[in-house]
């Protein structure tokens, strides 16, 4: 098992990782993932017809041959928007600690700094020896650790989810990948999403590639997570549909039990249109940090469970 592990390739969930692209800025990991698909698709047992453009604003589906079930991974991560002066607002909910290491670029160049956090007041703001533009987006700086158990980097959630989806593009026969935007900040694209693919295809059925929490209930290395629940509640016939299809193929799974949290299911969940849905993810330590921590047993599994999942669903 740790031989299977040891090829894993990650050079490219590094590099997604490092490309900035938060809640509302996609559009740069969206024109990635065009050029990898277009560069690659060759190499992969169907072609995929690639769609996206205004109508679809920065998110980008994929179509393989006669879909009957929908992955859903959002692209955008978390982050910080500069105010006014040296102050800062958060995009979605990253973790405060002061310190930590925040890049990106303005009208003047590329920015380094650090967040600063007053320990009274709980303001926000950044360290640097001149005032950034307005309205400039700050991400976490990429640190990439790897061992032979883990890899642990900024943005698992959900570049993760990115790539466990380009994995299974290399197998997928039928099926659609839908890359989202605004995940972090409750959403907006999937409703949309979820009406072409509907009204085009009769598609009703969706995955949500995305990485959840490790819990006393959800180890490490326990397998991939599924999830029965959280604050979206999917349809208990499909959620048992998806853990019988784990179960027969021996797949390492546990189950996930919440009352928070939540992912482009709930997107799903209220829209007008009849999709079931499951949350399918491997669980990661040190939530909305620079240190999320993944098992590489989970992220096998997850692989694994997705490719079975879209063959019998």
């Amino acid at each position: 098992m740790l031989n299977i592990i040891a090829l894993m390739d990650f050079r490219l969930l590094k590099e997604l990782q490092e490309i900035h692209a938060p809640a509302g800025d996609e559009s740069t990991l969206k024109d990635f993932i065009i050029d990898y698909v277009e560069k690659n698709k060759s190499n992969w047992k169907v072609q995929p017809e690639l769609i996206y453009g205004d109508a679809f604003q920065d998110c980008l589906l994929l179509k393989f041959g006669e879909p009957r079930t929908a992955i859903f991974a959002h692209l955008d991560s978390i982050g910080f928007t500069v105010r006014y002066g040296k102050e800062l607002v958060k995009l979605g909910g990253p973790r405060l600690i002061s310190g930590i290491k925040l890049v990106g670029e303005d009208s003047i160049g590329l920015i380094e700094t650090e967040l600063v956090v007053d320990e009274e007041t709980k303001a926000i703001s950044y360290k640097l020896d001149r005032d950034i533009d307005r309205g400039t987006n700050l991400t976490f700086k990429p640190n990439w650790r790897e061992d032979e158990s883990y890899i642990q980097n900024c943005y698992m959630d959900n570049r993760l989810g990115v790539w466990n989806s380009l994995k299974v593009a290399e197998t997928l026969e039928n099926g659609v990948i839908a890359f989202s935007c605004w995940e972090e900040t409750g959403g907006g694209s999937v409703g949309y999403i979820g009406k072409y693919i509907y009204e085009n295809w009769n598609v009703r059925q969706a995955l949500i590639s995305d990485i959840t929490w490790v819990t006393p209930g959800v180890p490490h290395g326990m397998g991939v997570a599924i999830s029965m629940r959280d604050s979206g509640i999917p349809r208990k016939s499909y959620v048992r549909k998806v853990i019988d299809i784990a179960k027969n193929n021996s797949i390492k799974y546990q189950l996930e039990v919440e009352d928070a949290g939540g992912s482009d299911g709930n997107g799903l969940q209220s829209s007008s249109y009849p999709f079931d849905w499951c949350f399918v993810g491997a669980p990661e330590d040190h939530v909305h940090t620079p240190d999320e921590k993944v098992h590489k047993e989970d992220i096998k599994e997850m692989i694994k469970l997705y490719e079975v999942l879209m063959k019998e669903l």
